[in-house]
């Protein structure tokens, strides 16, 4: 199931920059807007990624995880 995010994004000169609205701290810049949207992605999964570890993390051993809906 593929999650859904919004990016904000702007063209600033030669440059064009992107932040993910929904996770603090996931912003790019690339030359183009085709390279940004992959820049943005990587750096979401990223995010993601070392957000979920490190919550497991501070869990300990003992843990359950359960879906929510907002």
């Amino acid at each position: 199931m593929e999650k859904e995010f919004t990016v904000i994004i702007k063209n600033e000169g030669e440059w064009w920059i992107g932040w993910v609205e929904e996770i603090p701290g996931v912003n790019c810049q690339e030359r183009t807007k085709p390279e940004l949207l992959i820049s943005l992605k990587e750096a979401l999964k990223e995010a993601l990624e070392f957000n979920r570890r490190d919550a497991i993390h501070a869990a300990g051993e003992e843990f359950f995880e359960e879906k929510i809906a907002i």
